[in-house]
């Protein structure tokens, strides 16, 4: 299955820095305005409303519409793994996982992975994915990566920018 990472130094304490990505706000925030990000629904892990922090259980339906162009893609993502599950017990590291149970993609598996390195967090996105289409999504799978450059590029320039001092 292809991969794709991208290793960021933020200028933050670890502690910040998953705070932040750790809520609906956050996600808003770092997806790219040319990405037309849409949430509809969030839903904790209990199915309570809007939860303030996505813990693992919590529900996001959301669409997307990139660059304005063609239909809305409709995707739903649930956070499958959290550690540390308690954001205030981030120490050396974290990570959260979701994964995508309806959307574009045949699998789509996301991880968030934070690593203290003093008063600065080292952020790791990892995507394991295979793209539709069957035997041809397959063999286009490893170019796709082309296509996540831009955004994760994005997101973690959003997110240096967040924190610079």
């Amino acid at each position: 299955m292809p991969t794709y990472r991208r290793t960021t130094r933020v200028p933050a304490p670890i502690d910040d820095v998953w705070t932040f990505h750790s809520t609906i706000d956050g996600l808003r925030a770092l997806t790219p305005d040319w990405m037309h990000l849409r949430v509809d629904e969030v839903k904790g892990p209990d199915g309570t409303p809007d939860p303030e922090v996505l813990l693992e259980g919590s529900e996001i339906r959301m669409s997307m519409r990139p660059f304005g162009v063609g239909p809305r893609q409709r995707w739903t993502s649930r956070i499958v793994e959290r550690d540390p599950d308690d954001e205030s017990s981030a120490e050396s590291s974290a990570h959260f996982v979701d994964d995508m149970v309806g959307g574009p993609f045949r699998k789509w598996e996301h991880t968030h992975a934070f690593y203290a390195d003093g008063d600065e967090t080292l952020l790791v996105d990892t995507v394991a994915y295979r793209l539709p289409f069957g035997a041809l999504g397959d063999i286009a799978g490893p170019f796709a990566k082309v296509g996540f450059e831009g955004m994760f590029r994005d997101r973690h320039r959003r997110t240096v920018a967040r924190f610079e001092r």
